[in-house]
């Protein structure tokens, strides 16, 4: 076995056992720390992913909650845990350590990554810090779409890489090159990598319906940096096959529905949730949803476009109100502490996270500023991360939506850590060097 593929095996083995460790510190919490017991961490959106796995695994309608909402959830997360139940039975730590399995993946993925977008070195400093972050381990363990996400994220970015440079960077010898670079580019390989890319675009999707808008981004900006036809073609199959991915649930949801759509009809109540007289904090709080029960009287498709319409209606007429829930919700977003009141009252992990906080932004923005001529490369490492900041300063906004943006981001980490780390052994050279001796 090579060196690379021996420290690939052993990054993904460390990445794992760390997560079958809090699989079972998360299974001893629930059952023996909690009174009364309890099955999920964080309780609600946790609860509807197992409801619907379980419709799925069971061959019933996919709907939850009555009147029934056919459309609330996209299928990803719920189809991965029926295929859990379905294996494993209806057992909550089974489904956690598949969970914690790919997390493990998602370590990997950030390796290569680095790999494909700098060298073998910055891969494995990125994959591990993917592999020892208490936040990924953690979240690793919980009923979330976060962290299966975020590894449909980084796997659907590294076909990509190679199209990170722009036509400057190629020509100018001082810039280090990606490994894959020299390799001539073909239709057949163009092709392959816009496909991959996009499948897995279309999986991202089908976990979290605001990625629909970023892969079409990143292409247009990457052919911008060197219009070329391969590039063209590149977002043509990325884009083309994530959107036919995507096709089979808009056919459905028009058939249960009469009514088409790639995503959900659940973005009105979500814009409401963060443009509403009520929200002062940026924090979601749905109880109107439940007081004002519009399902009673009006379809989930009517639904969603009323609470669209009022949450437009309230940006128009206060837009120093949206400002300022704006500022607010970048504050929640960019927070070094967690937001939740569970986590956010234990001060262990307040300074786990303000620690990991500084470990990974602080080299992140070095790291950036050295890559800052290579737009595509900070497109792909940084892009996930902002665009989600740009959302969720409409929507409402935690710590908990920008955890799958780091996993790029840990890349320009990687590359923050070499550079100083560089920086620091010249500087300390120099102070070693002899002083030069003056001759008469």
């Amino acid at each position: 076995m090579s060196l690379p593929r021996r420290s690939v095996v052993r990054l993904f083995l460390v990445a794992w056992a760390l997560r079958i460790v809090a699989v079972l510190a998360v299974q001893y919490y629930l059952q023996e720390m909690v009174v009364p017991a309890r099955q999920f961490v964080i309780e609600g959106d946790a609860e509807g992913y197992w409801h619907l796995a379980h419709c799925l695994a069971e061959g019933q309608p996919y709907q939850i909650y009555t009147p029934p909402r056919m459309v609330l959830r996209m299928p990803g997360f719920p189809l991965l845990l029926a295929v859990s139940i379905r294996l494993f039975g209806d057992s909550l730590l089974a489904a956690r350590l598949v969970l914690a399995t790919i997390g493990a993946v998602g370590s990997v993925g950030v390796y290569q990554l680095g790999y494909r977008l700098f060298s073998h070195r910055t891969g494995l400093i990125a994959g591990g810090m993917a592999a020892v972050s208490p936040i990924f381990v953690g979240f690793s363990a919980i009923e979330l779409t976060e962290t299966v996400f975020a590894v449909s994220l980084v796997l659907g970015l590294v076909p990509l890489a190679r199209w990170s440079r722009s036509e400057s960077e190629l020509a100018d010898p001082s810039v280090s090159l990606p490994p894959e670079s020299s390799t001539p580019l073909t239709t057949a390989s163009t092709a392959r990598a816009g496909a991959i890319a996009g499948l897995w675009a279309g999986v991202g999707c089908y976990l979290r319906p605001s990625w629909l808008l970023f892969p079409a981004c990143l292409m247009l900006w990457l052919w911008g940096l060197k219009p070329t036809r391969n590039r063209l073609w590149l977002g043509v199959w990325t884009v083309g096959c994530m959107l036919t991915s995507l096709l089979p649930w808009g056919l459905r949801n028009q058939q249960v529905t009469g009514h088409f759509t790639l995503t959900t009809f659940w973005m009105g109540p979500s814009l409401y949730d963060g443009w509403n007289p009520e929200n002062m904090t940026g924090d979601s709080n749905m109880a109107f949803f439940d007081q004002e029960n519009l399902m009673s009287r009006m379809s989930e498709y009517e639904m969603d476009r009323e609470y669209r319409q009022r949450a437009w209606a309230f940006a128009f007429q206060n837009p120093g109100r949206v400002l300022a829930l704006a500022w607010k919700k970048t504050l929640r977003y960019w927070n070094p502490y967690p937001n939740a009141d569970q986590f956010k009252s234990r001060r262990s992990l307040r300074l786990i996270s303000l620690g990991w906080y500084i470990v990974v932004f602080l080299p992140a923005l070095w790291g950036a500023w050295t890559q800052r001529r290579s737009l595509g490369v900070l497109a792909i490492t940084a892009g996930p991360i902002l665009y989600f900041a740009a959302l969720h300063l409409v929507f409402v906004s935690s710590v908990r939506y920008r955890l799958p943006g780091e996993y790029p981001l840990l890349v320009l980490s990687a590359i923050g850590w070499e550079s100083l780390v560089r920086r620091s052994r010249q500087r300390g050279s120099s102070a070693h060097d002899p002083a030069p001796v003056s001759l008469p």
